[in-house]
């Protein structure tokens, strides 16, 4: 077979699931009880027919050639995607030929695996088609642009009238406000157009009464929107890369205009958070030769999971752009000239007096951070009273856990895989600690998720 023909691990597929429950369901349905009619192909897809509680199979069939990621199709009633029936197949997959053999494609599965992708050749070219044909009237979006700044300029001064005002009425009046006083303030950046400044808004409405140290945590987080404030109130007189990056955290959309980047981007991690209103998927890259992180954000709406799906542990070669903005992650994924397959690449490593240092520099760059991507060497998970630390094996520091860290399985995970003995953590640091979001053992053996 191609590279399609190396199999994936059960915990590549596993995280692709949109929750826990689909996660658990799908892990019943990787055993060949309920399936029959399955095979997979050498251009990348799998199918099968899997027993329902109907009277007809529902029919599973999924194309893991996509450069964008696995697309799915199912027969079953669910409005979840992956749904279980094609992670039980991914799984069942996962076992080998002798479980799922390389056959021909029935015809049920061959029309949809074709046309989808013919459907997906022509969006490809009807996209570069539109891209060469050029931008709108410049005029009409130089006079858009401005009107919405004279917006966000109106909303950050009244932001910034607001803040005045709680700190001249003392922190405490903010606890009996309640969380409507933050709720309409933050109504008020939306009608400015200044998203970035809602969002932060109504974090601080969580702040109040949130226990042990409240009114510290608020003052620091109204001095870093004070800052904000101010930041887009003189951009002029900022150098280019920051007031790009305070362009971003107002919520001024950009658009991915750095240099292509070609390398073989290795899939660090991948997760979503959800609000009532949104769905946010994170999916962290490595470059094999440039040794750059990129990050790719997508979105979708509450209940749906974002696109692309990229399991960790894959790699891809692909272009990728950066986003303007100074010590900006963020990246687009572009041309991919191969779809993802299972590697072997690693991150290099750094230990844990470093990975605060470089957390302290991108700071500098922008002060708003919540975390950066790092990767600790030869770290071993040990308790820390009631939270857990990663130890640098081979010296005296260590970085503690975030606090919500140490409520999720992926600790346990970890805790397992190391056994006392040093490991390799991807993860996010920052001023909440250390969140780990993958590991590899010292020796060899594949990429374990812990989100």
């Amino acid at each position: 077979m191609t590279q399609q023909g190396v199999r994936w691990t059960a915990d590549q597929v596993l995280a692709l699931a949109p929750d826990v429950a689909s996660r658990r369901a799908g892990s019943k349905l990787g055993a060949a009880g309920p399936w029959f009619e399955v095979g997979s192909s050498d251009e990348g897809a799998v199918w099968g027919l899997c027993k329902g509680s109907g009277s007809k199979p529902y029919q599973t069939v999924v194309d893991i050639a996509d450069v964008s990621g696995p697309a799915y199709k199912c027969g079953c009633p669910s409005r979840k995607f992956p749904c279980k029936h094609a992670l039980g197949l991914l799984l069942l997959w996962v076992g080998g030929e002798v479980a799922v053999p390389v056959a021909e494609p029935p015809d049920w599965a061959e029309q949809w695996i074709v046309g989808r992708r013919e459907r997906t050749a022509e969006k490809t070219a009807a996209g570069a088609s539109g891209s060469a044909a050029g931008p709108g009237d410049p005029e009409a979006a130089r006079r858009r642009a401005a009107q919405r700044a004279e917006r966000i300029t109106a909303g950050a001064t009244e932001l910034e009238q607001r803040l005045t005002d709680l700190l001249r009425g003392g922190l405490a009046g903010a606890e009996q406000a309640g969380y409507g006083l933050w709720e309409e303030t933050a109504a008020r950046m939306v009608d400015a157009q200044a998203s970035g400044l809602a969002s932060r808004v109504r974090e601080l409405g969580a702040i109040p009464s949130s226990g042990p140290g409240w009114p510290v945590r608020l003052l620091e987080e109204c001095a870093l929107l004070h800052l904000l404030d101010q930041g887009w109130l003189r951009r002029e007189r900022l150098p280019d890369g920051l007031a790009a990056t305070v362009r971003s955290r107002v919520g001024l959309p950009a658009s991915a205009d750095g240099s292509p980047v070609r390398d073989r981007w290795l899939v660090l991690a991948q997760y979503d958070t959800v609000d009532a209103r949104l769905t946010t998927r994170r999916i962290w890259l490595y470059g094999e030769e440039t040794g750059r992180t990129a990050l790719l954000l997508s979105y979708g709406a509450a209940g749906r999971a974002p696109e692309p799906a990229l399991p960790v542990g894959l790699a891809l070669e692909a272009e990728v752009s950066a986003y303007p903005g100074a010590g900006q992650r963020r990246a687009a994924l572009g041309r991919q000239f191969a779809p993802p397959a299972p590697a072997e690449i690693r991150p290099r490593g750094v230990t844990p007096p470093q990975a605060a240092i470089g957390y302290g520099e991108a700071l500098r760059d922008d002060p708003w951070l919540d975390s950066v991507p790092v990767t600790l060497e030869r770290v071993v998970p040990v308790p820390d009273g009631d939270s857990w630390q990663l130890a640098d094996a081979d010296g005296d520091a260590a970085l503690p856990l975030a606090p919500a860290a140490g409520n999720r399985p992926g600790l346990w995970r970890l805790v397992a895989l190391s056994g006392g003995a040093p490991v390799k953590v991807f993860g996010e640091c920052g001023h909440r600690g250390f969140t780990p979001l993958t590991a590899w053992p010292t020796g060899p053996g594949p990429a374990v998720p812990l989100y």
